[in-house]
């Protein structure tokens, strides 16, 4: 192999950047003309520099596109998980509100429940004494029916037993018949 042959077989090696930097450095390095701001240089050198970057760009922006195509896809994706999660959140949100709502709604129901039963056992409370106390009045007028029946028997007991001359009528045996004068 020539020298040349060994220079381009390195310069294949080297990438782009690399390359670059050594045609910087031989302008840098190259000796100046005088009373100028030119600089002379190896021509042949530096058109293979300039060459090989020319050949090596090609690949790089290859891999350059995709590696952003692939970010692309990646930023993709995450923006259609995060749009999923959100989507999914906002489906929870809307099921806890809703049973919020039913069960804020089923406590109203059964606070109403509650109330009308309440109500309607104080109405029944109320129909049931009075209906006691109904039969319980209709039981007294019995019983005051009663007892004067049975305070007026005694009294025509007493009647009928005490002596009208200081003698007990012995003609009835001594015996009170019930049945007898309580008209």
């Amino acid at each position: 192999m020539t020298k040349p042959d060994e220079e381009v077989q390195q310069h294949e090696q080297y990438d782009t950047e690399t390359l670059l930097l050594r045609l910087r450095e031989m302008i840098e390095n190259g000796r100046s003309m005088p009373m100028s701001a030119s600089v002379l240089v190896n021509r042949e050198e530096l058109l293979e520099l300039i060459d090989d970057s020319i050949h090596g760009l090609p690949a790089e922006l290859r891999q350059a596109r995709w590696l952003l195509k692939e970010r692309e896809e990646f930023l993709g994706q995450a923006r259609r998980d995060a749009d999923d999660i959100v989507e999914a959140g906002r489906s929870q949100a809307e099921r806890m509100v809703e049973r919020t709502e039913v069960v804020r709604e089923a406590r109203r129901v059964a606070q109403q429940a509650v109330d009308t039963a309440e109500a309607q056992a104080r109405q029944m409370r109320h129909e049931a004494e009075d209906y006691v106390d109904q039969k319980l009045a209709a039981f007294e007028v019995v019983l005051e029916r009663t007892m004067q029946a049975v305070q007026r028997g005694r009294e025509r007991l007493q009647v009928i037993t005490e002596p009208e001359f200081g003698v007990e009528d012995e003609g009835d045996g001594g015996f009170f018949d019930q049945d007898d004068g309580l008209e």
